[in-house]
């Protein structure tokens, strides 16, 4: 169940998530509640603001108690689960990755080539550096937006 974001950005108003993924903002309150993953940070105002990662979270639990009626208590042994098969992967990806020797170039062109399109189409590149490739696109992404907009 893959979504299209009308508006990309880096963090959404309770009623925007509520537009996306088309659930009351009351159902989206009591979920946080009851999913301890669920957890969206707050502004300096005290209002939620939600991540891409928190919309994809809440959509999941969607599919999992609208779709696949699980129960609440269920679909929370099903985050819980998943959650932790996903650390226990990381961590043995963590383990068994060799120490490469550090090549040191100007730091400027490093920080840059993680922009660069070609970059992130690179199928050996490192899975963990691919979380923030990603957020640094959206990034980018976003900053373009913004000038074009101030323009």
């Amino acid at each position: 169940m893959k979504k299209n974001f009308a508006m990309k950005k880096l963090y959404y108003s309770i009623s925007e998530v509520s537009r996306i993924t088309e659930l009351e903002q009351y159902v989206l309150r009591y979920w946080e509640t009851e999913f301890e993953h669920l957890r969206p940070a707050k502004n300096l105002s005290g209002n939620r603001i939600y991540t891409n990662r928190d919309i994809k979270l809440i959509l999941y639990i969607k599919k999992l108690l609208r779709e696949e009626k699980y129960t609440i208590e269920g679909a929370k042994k099903l985050i819980k689960n998943y959650s932790v098969k996903e650390q226990v992967e990381v961590t043995k990806k963590e383990e068994t990755d060799e120490v490469k020797p550090v090549k040191h170039t100007n730091s400027y062109s490093n920080e840059m080539s993680l922009f660069s399109n070609e970059e992130s189409e690179k199928k050996d590149a490192d899975p963990k550096n691919e979380i923030l490739k990603e957020d640094l696109l959206e990034l980018r992404d976003f900053l373009k937006n913004l000038l074009d907009d101030m323009q």
